[in-house]
């Protein structure tokens, strides 16, 4: 029997890597014949880099950046000479995992980090950066990617602005006369997490300023901000930033990358997959498992599970899913070759005791998965 584990990072408590090994570990203590093949994904949120990395390999480059609260933090990326591209992550230099709990609120966030990190990437002899966007504090539509990167962002009396989704609220001008030229000589792809638009019901705002730190009124603000930046992007620079899917993405990076930045936006999962050469594993396997934190509604847009089920299920591939919590909306993800949900709480508890024990939980519960495969007569 061969089972591919294909899961993401169980987020503020395990990453890709130690999610697979402890499945492994579960499954292999009830089916010691079977091949495994460890797959850990990223759906272009945190551990994307390092997905590449682990497949493809290269040399990770450290730097000093700006962190998402304007605190100095130490960022990453991958460079590999072969393919001669560059992988980096939002998270890395951006990500939500850099603020204290309390001192969250993406009023006040920058992704200026995230485009001093592409701007030390291009130092380097390379055709194309792959930048994994997702779990980024931000809501600020890449302002300060933009700003790092050479674009003016310029409040009324010609003064640059703040790049934050507050700072969006005085924005005037958007020039990008004066943007890095070394931009025009790299191909630019930006792997996602999520198809969402910039603005609107299923905007970056209302759908993820929630978990960010925003509260009812920050989301108000914020989404009239990012309407008010798509507009001068559309008056001025006639390009159209807010409705193409994966424009939410990031607090709306996505936006800024494929509306002004030329970048191509691809589903972060099957960009993995594709130029790591992996699909063939599941093609192969008997079983895939796969996981995140948190399952839900918002997982069919692009999250890991929902895109390797689909992928998974046109090999006719059954996928069984585990996940820290199990929330709403989930039935759909049943019709995208999902076999099935398995939560690994044993019972009620504290989030701070789920995180803590994550991995003895998948432990469990994929030893008990195993048995349900052998009782199935897979074994």
């Amino acid at each position: 029997m061969h089972i591919v584990i294909a899961p993401d990072s169980f987020k503020e408590s395990l990453s890709a890597p130690h999610v697979a090994q402890a499945i492994q570990v579960g499954m292999a203590s009830v089916l010691p014949n079977a091949q495994f093949s460890l797959l850990p994904m990223a759906d272009g949120g945190e551990g994307f880099a390092q997905s590449f990395l682990e497949r493809l390999g290269g040399e990770r480059f450290h730097c000093e950046v700006t962190g998402p609260d304007f605190r100095p933090v130490t960022a990453s990326f991958i460079i590999n000479r072969e393919h001669r591209i560059a992988v980096l992550d939002v998270a890395s230099a951006s990500g939500l995992p850099l603020i204290p709990l309390n001192e969250r609120n993406p009023r006040h966030t920058t992704s200026l980090g995230t485009g001093e990190l592409i701007r030390t990437a291009l130092d380097h002899d390379i055709d194309e950066i792959i930048i994994g966007l997702g779990g980024s504090a931000t809501n600020d539509a890449g302002a300060g990617i933009l700003t790092a990167l050479g674009a003016k962002l310029l409040d009324g009396t010609g003064n640059p602005i703040l790049p934050t989704g507050e700072g969006l609220g005085a924005l005037m001008t958007v020039d990008l006369g004066a943007l890095d030229p070394r931009l025009n000589t790299v191909t630019l792809t930006a792997a996602c997490d999520v198809d969402n638009p910039l603005c609107g019901p299923h905007g970056a705002t209302t759908v993820f300023g929630p978990q960010k730190g925003a509260q009812e009124e920050d989301i108000r603000t914020l989404e009239q901000y990012l309407h008010r930046f798509a507009s001068i992007c559309h008056l001025q620079l006639g390009q159209s930033i807010s409705h193409f899917s994966g424009a939410g993405a990031a607090g709306g990076i996505g936006a800024a990358l494929g509306g002004l930045l030329g970048a191509r936006l691809e589903p972060g999962v099957e960009l993995l997959l594709s130029r790591t050469h992996a699909h063939h594993l599941l093609a192969e396997a008997d079983w895939v498992i796969t996981g995140e934190g948190r399952i839900d509604g918002q997982t069919q847009h692009g999250k890991v599970p929902a895109a390797i089920a689909r992928i998974a299920h046109s090999y006719h591939t059954p996928v069984i899913v585990l996940a820290g919590s199990v929330g709403d909306d989930c039935e759909s993800l049943y019709q995208q070759g999902i076999k099935a949900i398995f939560p690994i709480q044993a019972g009620p508890c504290a989030l701070s005791d789920a995180l803590m024990d994550s991995k003895k939980n998948l432990m469990r519960t994929s030893e008990n998965i195993a048995r349900m495969i052998q009782l199935a007569g897979h074994s």
